[in-house]
């Protein structure tokens, strides 16, 4: 029987070969028909991103060179514990293959606001819903958080400063629901510094709801364990990962990128993490990115397992005690750049002594950001709170930073 169709390495794919098959179902890809015709370089490209091998179709297309043809009748490639080879010799995995372009700020904080305080609402709502459905063993419902998500994603690329506030602001609400809004935000804010494209910044917003939810599934008793975990707990709350991942592919339409980021965002550099030990760019993209997200949000979020809770700076030094260990280190650094060593929303005391409120990051002079002061050097709250950029006033700068809720400062009555 003549060869119909032949397995060939992506690598090896050119125009006018006609790709009947990939190494994963087609509709856990952006195609939205099975088959396609390599017309363009861009057609190239974006199977890259999306595949490893493919097969491609004798008779409908130019034939791949005989020596290049795949031996084997290996089963599709799906993400799974036993298997890392989807992300072996990936060429999409540096972060400089994604940057399209550079986003500016082009709305005022106190404008962006209003309308980023609506869409995170809104997005708070649909994902406290579609984690009670989860919980009821009802189907993960990827459409109405992929709507709950542009929104967010608009408002951050508008003025990022608006929905970084707002994340601070519920830091102290359900730890569940705050972690994967904070960690979707953050992945967003990080999507955009980086300048990918809005596509991708939907992706990792979208994992960065979704990266923990397969705790849905852990025991009670281990979740809202009060005491320190023991190993033992620890061991447990592994299998969130591979419980996720099952979530997520009984959904429909959940794109490859959004599943490795899933999959692998508890992988770190050195090998020291789970559940594949996957090393340096054997690790995804965006599951590095979710890394260093889940990191930052979780060393900066209350739990009740945990004592203790790290300022935003003192997690910034902790990410960069770990840069090009744990962590690639130039991800590191951009992520320093993109939240800042004292974020939007973030209390800090001054050189002066006196305490305020971060209200805006001054790209170019990170350092001296824009400060609502709150208490004088006393500890006594101002009549009335002034706005200070400190690139403005010579001399004063930011000395550290406090925890939320330092001196009784309730930082929902000021902004909410």
């Amino acid at each position: 029987m003549p060869i119909k169709e032949v397995k060939i390495s992506i690598d090896r794919l050119e125009v006018g070969m006609y790709v009947s098959h990939l190494d994963r179902p087609w509709i856990n890809t952006s195609y939205l028909m099975e088959g396609i015709l390599i017309q363009t370089d861009e057609d190239i490209s974006k199977l890259k991103k999306q595949c490893s091998y493919v097969y491609v179709d004798l008779e409908q297309g130019i034939s791949p060179n005989a020596r290049y043809w795949a031996s084997g009748n290996e089963n599709e490639m799906t993400l799974n514990d036993n298997n890392s080879s989807i992300f072996d010799n990936n060429p999409a995995n540096n972060f400089e293959h994604y940057r399209q372009c550079i986003y500016e700020t082009t709305t005022e904080l106190e404008e962006e606001l209003k309308v980023a305080k609506v869409a995170f609402d809104d997005i708070a709502d649909k994902t406290r819903n579609v984690f009670e459905d989860l919980k009821n063993n009802k189907k993960l419902d990827i459409v109405s958080l992929k709507l709950g998500v542009k929104s967010t994603i608009n408002s951050i690329i508008r003025n990022p400063s608006a929905m970084t506030l707002l994340v601070q602001l519920r830091k102290s609400d359900d730890y569940s629901y705050s972690r994967a809004l904070g960690t979707s935000v953050w992945c967003a804010q990080f999507g955009r510094h980086l300048g990918l494209s809005k596509e991708d910044i939907t992706l990792l917003s979208l994992g960065g709801l979704l990266l923990d939810v397969g705790k849905l599934e852990l025991p009670e008793k281990l979740i809202n364990n009060s005491s320190k975990y023991s190993q033992e707990d620890l061991d447990a709350t592994k299998f969130h990962v591979s419980l996720g991942m099952k979530m997520l592919k009984k959904a429909t339409n959940v794109e490859r990128l959004l599943l490795e980021m899933v999959a692998t965002h508890h992988e770190r550099a050195d090998g020291s993490g789970y559940q594949l030990g996957l090393i340096n760019d054997k690790i995804p993209l965006f599951g590095r990115i979710a890394g260093i997200v889940d990191s930052y949000d979780a060393m900066t979020s209350k739990k009740l397992h945990t004592s203790g809770l790290f300022t935003p700076h003192e997690a910034m030094n902790e990410l960069y005690k770990m840069r090009g260990i744990q962590f690639q280190a130039e991800l590191v650094e951009q992520f320093i750049q993109t939240v800042g060593l004292y974020p939007t929303g973030s209390l800090v005391e001054l050189n002066t002594g006196e305490v305020g409120v971060i209200t805006e990051i001054n790209d170019l002079k990170r350092l001296h950001p824009t400060i609502m002061l709150l208490l004088e050097a006393n500890k006594q709250p101002y009549d009335e709170f002034a706005i200070v950029n400190l690139s403005e006033v010579e001399g004063m700068k930011v000395a550290k930073g406090l925890e939320s809720g330092a001196y009784g400062i309730k930082m929902k009555e000021l902004f909410i």
